[in-house]
Parts: C-alpha cells; sequence; structure tokens
C-alpha cells in the first residue's frame, strides 16, 4: 500500500511509480469522483476518451472535441512556461 500526506491546501502527491505506470504527466487531468467514502482519481488521457468512445452515440464527435479542447489547453499551458 503507499500512502500519501494532504497538504493545508488539499494537495496529494501521486507516487512516480503509479504516474509512469498511467501515463500522468504534467497537465495531465484527472477526473475526481466520490464515491461512498473513496475518492477514486481518473487521469483523462486520450486513451481514456478512446476506451469511452461510443457511450454517448455521438460518433466520436463530443471525443474529438474533448480532445481538441484538451490540446488548446495543453498549448496555453506550455506558453506560460
Amino acid at each position: 500500500m503507499t500512502t500519501t500526506i494532504v497538504t493545508t491546501k488539499g494537495q496529494i502527491v501521486i507516487p512516480s511509480k503509479i504516474r509512469r505506470r498511467l501515463n500522468i504527466k504534467k497537465g495531465t487531468m484527472l477526473c475526481v469522483v466520490e464515491r461512498e467514502n473513496e475518492i477514486v482519481l481518473k487521469p483523462l488521457t486520450e486513451e481514456y476518451f478512446e476506451k469511452n468512445a461510443g457511450i454517448l452515440k455521438t460518433k466520436g464527435k463530443l471525443t474529438r472535441q474533448l480532445l481538441e479542447e484538451r490540446k488548446k489547453e495543453k498549448e496555453a499551458e506550455d506558453k506560460k512556461w
């Protein structure tokens, strides 16, 4: 079991082994889901959207739109640094 500590700002560090295994890098967005007494973090990667493509029966339009929005956000983030 891996543990982490919550800071006064509510931040946590995801251990590097987990980040590497799940391909979580700087700028990766996470979906935060509350389930009963659990907090679940899901990385919103291209693989995540491909896996869930078709659930909404949008023929991939929504996936393309979300990926395009994420690309624009990443470009804006990269310009800041």
